[in-house]
């Protein structure tokens, strides 16, 4: 059996203005998807961490749990005035979050996804990110955890009417995570207060460990954190955010990359290659290996920015391609790794709403237009349940995908026709900056300018050389004349 016999099918949610439709991904039947579930009304999607259920939000008083496999609706849940709702990591429960007519009112509510019933409740005053969902699960929902005043909460997972078995106290705690592939620990932020440093505070989440916390890291000029946990709760990366950066270089305040490892090996600052924000980490799958954006220079963009993006082969260390996704809102690799996603969504852009699909290497594989588009996601799936990506790509490309003749299968699985090309309008002026800020990004990505230099551009670039030469022969004299 091929790695690509075994590997289970990508899928891809498609969410507009009346409903959502799942989708057959890659690789397509005549370069085009095939509809595998059609248009269900709602008004927000989400898969669970695993990709096995699907919770569909189809009212303030309605949502519905989907089974991945079978497409069959599950259970719908009947709950009113309900603002926020979430998938425990394996579809196991579901959490609701409903306002609240009084106090004292318990406006959290567990739910069994299988048999609807309530298995635990709480009352809560608001939703933050901090603070929702208000019980949290690891990977495998083996430690459920739960955030409160001064103090950290955890329930026996699989029987909540045990209420809260275990504590651990944390004064002034804002913001806690916990470990997901293992749940074996949960880290903690307590902001600076009374002239004492901020820290964040690693604890063993067992029942029987102390309630000291195994490893520690404080800092002054911190207001927020975002901490993120590798597979296999090893190591914790932190971003420390302070509102005011006392060097003035940057207007959105200062940010530092901390790393703390459980063994102790490591508790401190990342020393990074240049000044600037930290705009982003990721861990690799693998958990050993870190990726950071850093910096104030500007390497790809999206939004309203062109949107150019690098492939690159991590292990080999070299760039496959480089493509646009102009306007893109989101961005996304397939389970698999073998494919990268962007779209245009609303509201952030009521425009140009669309989806583009390209290969590993940026080469374009599937493009499509909306009138409106909300949401793309692809299916959940753990990489551990696909092979290699050289072997995935040997396995795929040689499948010969048939498509059914015309007049067979359902309106609902045929494929869509793809819009035509589009006629590519005369390219428009561009001032003496905007062509010297492509030479720049092109430099950047390893490819060349996407416009020419002018004669006069030419003659400046010339003797701006000429004058460089010039100082190095005069500076290389001088040295030689002092020698």
């Amino acid at each position: 059996m091929s790695v690509a016999d075994s590997s289970p099918p990508l899928e891809i949610l498609v969410r507009e203005p009346g409903g959502f439709a799942i989708w057959n991904g890659p690789p397509f039947s005549n370069n085009q998807p095939s509809i595998k579930l059609d248009k269900v009304p709602c008004t927000s999607a989400k898969f669970s961490e695993d990709g096995s259920k699907l919770m569909v939000i189809k009212s303030e008083s309605a949502i519905s749990i989907y089974d991945c496999k079978t497409l069959n609706e599950i259970r719908c849940f009947e709950s009113p005035n309900v603002l926020a709702a979430a998938l425990s990591p394996c579809g196991t429960y579901l959490q609701t979050f409903q306002k609240a007519s009084s106090p004292q009112e318990k406006n959290v509510t567990l739910w069994k996804t299988e048999t609807g019933e309530s298995v635990y409740a709480l009352s809560q005053k608001n939703m933050t990110k901090a603070t929702w969902p208000s019980i949290r699960f690891s990977s495998d929902e083996a430690v459920a955890s739960r955030m409160a005043t001064n103090e950290l909460q955890f329930f026996d997972s699989g029987d909540f009417s045990k209420g809260v078995v275990h504590k651990i106290r944390v004064p002034g705690v804002a913001s806690a995570e916990l470990s997901n592939n293992p749940g074996s620990h949960v880290a903690a932020f307590v902001p600076e207060s009374k002239g004492m440093p901020g820290s964040v505070q690693i604890y063993a989440c067992a029942p029987d460990s102390q309630s000291e916390p195994i490893a520690r890291r404080s800092f002054f000029r911190c207001s927020s954190v975002q901490q993120h946990w590798n597979n296999g709760s090893t190591g914790l990366l932190v971003v420390a955010q302070a509102d005011v950066d006392k060097t003035n270089q940057s207007y959105y305040g200062e940010t530092k990359l901390y790393y703390l490892t459980l063994d102790g090996s490591h508790d401190g600052l990342v020393s990074l290659r240049k000044e600037g924000p930290v705009h982003d980490v990721q861990w690799s799958y693998s958990g050993k290996e870190f990726a950071v954006v850093y910096g104030f220079i500007l390497v790809a963009g999206y939004g309203n920015l062109p949107g150019e993006m690098a492939f690159w082969d991590y292990v080999e260390k070299k760039q496959l391609g480089t493509t646009k996704a102009e306007w893109s809102v989101t961005s996304e690799w397939s389970p698999d790794g073998r494919y990268f996603m962007t779209a245009t969504t609303a509201p952030r852009l009521q425009v140009d709403n669309g989806i583009k699909i390209f290969h590993y290497n940026g080469k374009s594989l599937f493009k499509k237009k909306f009138d409106k588009l909300y949401q793309v996601d692809w299916k959940a799936e753990s990489p551990d349940k696909f092979g290699d990506i050289e072997e995935l790509i040997k396995s795929v490309d040689s499948l010969k995908v048939e498509s059914k003749s015309q007049g067979q299968g359902s309106k609902s699985s045929q494929a869509k026709p793809i819009n035509p090309p589009v006629q590519k309008k005369p390219a428009a002026y561009q001032p003496p900056h905007a062509k010297a800020k492509a030479a720049k990004e092109a430099e950047l990505f390893g490819g060349s300018p996407s416009v020419e230099m002018s004669k006069n551009a030419l003659k400046n670039k010339k003797k701006r050389e000429k004058q460089r030469e010039k100082k190095a022969a005069e500076a290389g004299s001088a040295v030689n004349g002092a020698d």
